[in-house]
């Protein structure tokens, strides 16, 4: 119970509270603050008087590295259900809501057995759909943490090198831009390396969702030997309410059976999936739904296999958990797949059709924990993940047309 107005069905129950950061409409930076999302507004928490040497902040990375996150959740609460009642709760619609991390270092991964094979048979159709390494360890590479952006960050259409029929990479905006629907996990807490599965609850703060906008044709004359640079930099959406793991917790399942077993350092005694279901629409029409309990590699694991060669830990690091797909066509996570390179184009609502996306084209990803339990009046979820596809600068910028007639010629 609290004496802040929560509408039925928010995902920002008590049961959440959510971290994130936000400034007053039309302030700068130094009137950021660190605030807990309840319902449809905010706690200010420094006006609450709950420590603001760490909620007096433009980011959440000093509080994620004081371990002091379930403390300051739990002092929110308090407020949120004690009888003084100040002038602390501000509506969402009155504050700019803001990327809420600095981020460090970022890896994605490449986790889910059904988007693996999905994509091995798409594009090696003659071969084992997976490759060899893929069920000893998570696969995963490093992205551009400096183009990590806050839900409802216009999407640039991408420019770069694409193979003619004659096999020579021409600069040029992506055809196939492609989104994919993913869960972020952000670290907190002091450095830290070699890191077993089963400690991952003392150095995960919290999750996000992530869309890691893809650029598939850019993608596929780029990334052998070495993998994905610049088809997949130019953006990576998060939404901008951090779930803590506190509040993810009572959502934690058993994995998925792992054969062969992998090697001990991965071994798992506690459950680490999360049964959390997740949904992408493309202009307001349900694309796909599924679960991220399906998961093959979970997030303790990719945790582990990142640091066991001694690589350390900061405060704000981010994992990608890789594309979220299920095993029915309706549970594909992203454009590639739902419509298989482009050979089955989806059709919309308003009649149209996509083999990826167009120019102002609106994708929107949502969660909600806690599908397979039944219904539930706290609800914990993530709120919209938004993004709006822009052209490309190359395409609208006088030196993008003058590079165009010049490779034209």
């Amino acid at each position: 119970m609290t004496w802040a107005p929560v509408p039925f069905g928010s995902p920002f129950s008590m049961a959440n509270l959510p971290f994130g950061v936000v400034r007053p409409r039309g302030s700068d930076d130094r009137a950021s603050r660190v605030v807990v999302r309840i319902g449809d507004h905010v706690l200010d928490l420094a006006a609450a008087g709950i420590e603001p040497e760490l909620t007096t902040r433009s980011t959440l990375n000093a509080l994620m590295a004081s371990e002091r996150g379930d403390a300051i959740r739990a002092r929110a609460a308090d407020v949120l259900q004690g009888r003084e009642r100040g002038d602390w709760l501000w509506p969402v619609a009155d504050v700019e809501v803001l990327l809420p991390v600095a981020v460090g270092d970022y890896v994605d991964f490449y986790s889910s057995l059904d988007h693996a094979t999905n994509l091995g048979r798409i594009l090696r159709p003659n071969d084992e759909p997976l490759l060899p390494n893929w069920r000893q360890l998570p696969v995963g590479y490093h992205g551009r943490a400096g183009t990590v952006a806050a839900s409802g960050t216009p999407v640039t259409r991408p420019d770069g090198l694409v193979a003619g029929p004659d096999g020579i990479g021409r600069l040029q905006p992506t055809a196939a831009l492609d989104f994919e629907l993913e869960v972020g996990f952000f670290v907190g807490g002091p450095r830290a390396a070699r890191i077993a599965p089963d400690d991952a609850d003392r150095h995960i703060f919290g999750a996000v969702l992530l869309n890691d906008w893809s650029a598939r044709d850019i993608q596929s004359f780029e990334y052998q030997p070495l993998g994905p640079n610049v088809a997949k930099s130019f953006i990576t959406s998060i939404s901008p309410w951090v779930v803590t793991m506190d509040a993810l917790r009572p959502f934690l399942v058993e994995s998925p059976v792992q054969e062969p077993a992998p090697d001990p350092y991965l071994w798992m005694q506690r459950p680490w999936g999360l049964d959390l279901a997740l949904q992408v629409d493309l202009n307001g029409h349900t694309l796909a739904a599924t679960n991220f309990d399906r998961m093959y590699w979970t997030f303790a694991q990719q945790l582990a296999h990142t640091t066991v060669n001694g690589a350390t830990t900061g405060a704000g690091d981010l994992f990608g958990s890789g594309t979220v797909s299920g095993p029915t066509p309706t549970e594909r996570g992203s454009m590639i797949e739902l419509t298989w390179r482009g050979a089955n184009p989806i059709h919309l609502a308003d009649g149209s059709t996509r083999s990826f996306l167009h120019d102002r084209d609106t994708v929107t990803m949502r969660g909600f924990f806690g599908e397979h339990a039944g219904a539930r009046t706290d609800r914990v979820g993530f709120g919209d993940l938004t993004g709006t596809v822009i052209g490309s600068d190359l395409t609208h910028s006088s030196t993008g047309k003058d590079r165009d007639a010049a490779l034209s010629s």
